[in-house]
């Protein structure tokens, strides 16, 4: 993939144009704005590397997409390579990893300039009323080509590279990472229309990015650390409470139903002292992807505390709840978990049951609490009923409603 995306850059550059003098001057402009964001944001984009379990969006798309729109071809990948070098000493990354990456910026700049191109010629300081629109759909275009170039190219060698079976989140970054390079595009887009129309103003542009965009992208992550278990990487007890929560709410106001299940690992603690605590650990991630394998979308998966999970399931009835744990149930027993043992060999952890406790709202509870405590019940019935099983609520008796009068 190096090799081919290397001769996709070298083809097209021999095929653009050559920089003019106010190309010079806007390269220069972009080349001081990324290092001043670069050197600025140094501590920070550390800390949010640190920090990053999946992918880590690259905020510098600020000044390499407004490259790829603006300059020709041989100084947008001498932008890429500027920013390239710098992040090599920042970073310290395998020089493999450093490699691919580079190369992947320059086939998306690459191709989103060759994209843009296509749809030229464009001078913007000449066009005005509905004919900003059409080259405001260019600009979409190009970004939308920029980004599907990276989520192809680095999720397929992750999926490919990958030693277990990769999820969603894993390859291609969550819902909130593939937002944040989107705006990140879009900060481009405008600072490429700024750089043509009034350049001075890039100044402002670098100074919204170093100071304040960063900063609201690290307090993002921190968010959402405050709200992920670091083990396993769903939710924690208090971000599954505030997103059950809230389905509750939705379900109650709709009159619809629900269903709660608790997971508990049986015999865990034999896991940790057969094998030891890293190999328990392993088992808890696997058991985490696999949760977030065979449950839906809108379901909401979350660790409980130890070795039990917890999976709210929205708009669901009693026969589809059943059938949704005894998925859960047989999906973790055919893991294969691939670990070490306590001097460091490799092992298979295998053969693993579980048992479920399962609770029906409004049948079993009408509140987040009154749920936890009867599928916490329920799991206890199915321990003491030899584990491995699933074991739904006892009915709660209600008051009648008093009488209309």
């Amino acid at each position: 993939m190096e090799v081919v995306g290397i001769a996709i850059m070298v083809v097209a550059t021999m095929n653009s144009t050559n920089p003019g003098r106010i190309d010079w001057v806007r390269f220069a402009i972009l080349a001081v704005g990324a290092t001043a964001h670069i050197q600025l944001t140094q501590r920070q984009e550390e800390r949010r590397r640190d920090r990053s379990r999946t992918v880590l969006i690259d905020l510098t798309a600020v000044w390499t997409f407004p490259a790829a729109v603006i300059l020709p071809l041989s100084l947008t990948l001498s932008i890429i390579a500027i920013v390239r070098i710098q992040h090599w000493f920042i970073a310290r990354r395998p020089a493999h990893n450093f490699v691919f990456s580079s190369v992947t910026h320059g086939v998306s700049v690459t191709l989103a300039s060759l994209t843009f191109a296509a749809f030229g010629p464009h001078e913007w300081g000449r066009i005005s009323g509905w004919d900003t629109l059409g080259e405001f759909g260019v600009l979409i275009v190009a970004g939308m080509v920029f980004e599907a170039v990276q989520i192809a190219y680095i999720g397929g060698i992750l999926a490919i590279g990958s030693p277990k079976r990769p999820s969603m989140s894993t390859v291609l970054g969550n819902t909130a990472d593939n937002l944040l390079e989107a705006i990140t595009i879009g900060l481009g887009a405008v600072t490429a229309v700024l750089l043509l129309i009034m350049p001075p103003m890039v100044i402002v542009m670098a100074v919204v990015v170093t100071v304040v965009f960063n900063r609201l992208a690290e307090i993002d992550q921190l968010q959402n650390d405050a709200r992920t278990d670091p083990k396993t990487g769903v939710l924690n007890m208090r971000g599954w409470s505030e997103s059950a929560e809230r389905a509750l709410g939705r379900t109650a106001r709709s009159d619809d139903n629900l269903a709660l299940l608790m997971i508990d690992l049986d015999h865990f603690k034999w896991i940790n002292d057969t094998y030891g605590h890293p190999a328990g650990d392993d088992v808890l991630r696997d058991v985490a992807r696999k949760l977030d394998e065979v449950t839906r979308p809108a379901d909401v998966i979350g660790r409980f505390g130890g070795e039990e999970f917890l999976v709210l399931l929205p708009d669901i009835d009693e026969t589809a709840a059943k059938l949704a744990a005894e998925r859960v149930r047989s999906a973790i027993g055919e893991l294969h978990i691939v670990t070490t043992d306590k001097r460091g060999s490799r092992v298979t952890i295998s053969g693993r049951t579980t048992s479920i406790g399962a609770a029906l709202f409004p049948r079993h509870g009408e509140s987040l609490e009154e749920l936890l405590h009867a599928s916490d019940a329920a799991v206890y019935v199915a321990k003491e009923n030899g584990r491995n099983q699933v074991r739904f609520a006892q009915d709660v008796d209600r008051p009648a409603p008093p009488p209309v009068t």
